[in-house]
């Protein structure tokens, strides 16, 4: 999607604060795609996802003049949006969530088989090292890139794609004993 600049980020902002219809669709079109995706990351149907993110951008509007820009503007939307996501699936209990793991953790998932709710791998994160848990949230959770996390923490893009390597070696071998002791269990 082109959208020609008609607003500086602050312009923007100010705008939104002052309920400018055209500033907000302008703030709309231009994070409607990274937000989109976030949204289908979570929720499979189409419908519900643009029924959270139609809500999750209202929440942005109606609580924009709270941004304090600091940080990045898309990380704050993310995170309003997330949350109205969450809320989402914790009040339609139809929804059961599993932790997204990339192509690369193919055999991981494989041994996995499904049988860790969040919950579990929930414990699990919140079992890692607070850094290493910090950036494996930020990346796998709330669907960061390495640059944003960079900055938000900062450190280095090398260093952020190192505490999710650390991660997901310290998270497959949580969980590949979780797995074994529930198979020695039976």
């Amino acid at each position: 999607m082109f959208l020609k600049k008609e607003f500086t980020e602050e312009a923007m902002i100010a705008g939104c604060v002052a309920n400018d219809r055209k500033a907000q669709e302008y703030l709309y079109k231009l994070y409607f795609q990274p937000i989109w995706t976030m949204c289908m990351r979570y929720i499979k149907n189409e419908a519900d996802a643009m029924d959270i993110l139609n809500d999750g951008f209202l929440k942005v509007f109606l609580k924009i003049d709270k941004y304090e820009n600091k940080g990045n503007l898309e990380g704050w939307i993310r995170r309003v949006v997330y949350n109205t996501l969450v809320d989402h699936i914790r009040k339609n209990q139809k929804y059961t969530r599993f932790m997204v793991f990339e192509e690369c953790d193919a055999p991981f998932k494989d041994q996995a088989n499904s049988n860790l709710f969040e919950e579990d791998l929930m414990k699990e994160i919140d079992s890692l090292p607070k850094t290493t848990k910090d950036v494996f949230k930020l990346y796998a959770i709330e669907g960061y890139n390495h640059s944003e996390i960079a900055e938000m923490l900062e450190m280095s893009e090398g260093t952020s794609r190192w505490y999710l390597s650390e991660a997901r070696k310290k998270l497959k071998e949580k969980l590949n004993n979780n797995i074994e002791s529930r198979l020695n269990a039976k």
